[in-house]
């Protein structure tokens, strides 16, 4: 493992302005421009699935309510910084989607945080409506799952 190395400052979007998006992001969906505008200093520091991505969790600002998991790739993320509007990319369909667009359920971007390891995004944001597509506030409601042993293991006192 190499020696950690401080990061670079990275300018984060509490006062983003929130003026014309860059071209393709007003539909749903918008598909893939390759290469990225993000900047090469935060994109080195970003550990990538094997597929280019990175897990975003979108939380409420004030509240800390964690509220959905999506994924970004570079330009994701650099059109979620710039715009102030959550950009996620689609596995299932390979295409951008701006939350909100489609549902009007918005997620306007308070802040964007990188965890220690630089693979997961932490993005604080003032969700307008749901959250899930399923229309629920977050995707976190549904099933919570029961905490204790297992049938047939002991804990071991």
């Amino acid at each position: 493992m190499s020696p950690r190395v401080p990061a670079p400052a990275v300018q984060r979007p509490d006062c983003v302005s929130t003026g014309p998006r860059p071209r393709g992001t007003m539909g749903t969906m918008t598909s893939a421009p390759r290469p990225s505008s993000l900047d090469p200093a935060l994109a080195a520091r970003l550990r990538r699935s094997a597929d280019g991505l990175v897990p975003a969790i979108a939380q409420q600002y004030d509240t800390g309510e964690v509220l959905m998991l999506g994924w970004m790739d570079d330009e994701a993320l650099h059109r979620t910084l710039t715009t102030g509007r959550c950009t996620y990319w689609s596995r299932s369909r390979q295409e951008y989607w701006v939350k909100g667009d489609t549902s009007g359920h918005f997620q306007h971007v308070k802040s964007v945080a990188l965890d220690c390891d630089a693979d997961t995004l932490l993005v604080r944001v003032d969700q307008v409506g749901a959250a899930c597509h399923t229309g629920a506030r977050t995707c976190f409601d549904a099933d919570v799952l029961p905490l204790g042993e297992s049938p047939g293991h002991s804990s071991g006192q």
